[in-house]
């Protein structure tokens, strides 16, 4: 599990393991960043669904009452698939600009 970190946002990637791996050695370092933005980097995998991203729900929802952004960056599920509740971006500079736009909406108390 490899942990970059930019400021006040920390990117969360893995490669050569499966989904499930990765989500649950994530959950197993998820005291490490949790008081910072999380990117969830999942371009590496070369298989994503659905089902998959539905998995980190729970991790974003309570990462998100936490008043910190939760962002999973993939271009392998289609974006009507993925509930509002959950931010699935395609790149990682459009996960930076969700971060952003979500801090000064906390700013302004939105």
């Amino acid at each position: 599990m490899i942990f970059d970190q930019n400021e006040t946002t920390i990117t969360v990637f893995q490669e050569g393991v499966s989904i499930e791996t990765f989500l649950k050695n994530f959950q197993n370092d998820y005291e490490k960043c949790q008081t910072a933005h999380i990117i969830v980097n999942l371009l590496s995998f070369s298989e994503v669904t659905a089902e998959d991203v539905l998995k980190f729900s729970a991790l974003s929802i309570a990462h998100r009452e936490l008043k910190k952004s939760f962002v999973l960056v993939t271009q392998k599920v289609p974006y009507d698939d993925i509930p509002e509740e959950l931010c699935v971006v395609p790149t990682i500079q459009e996960a930076n600009d969700i971060i952003e736009m979500e801090e000064i909406e906390r700013d302004l108390g939105f």
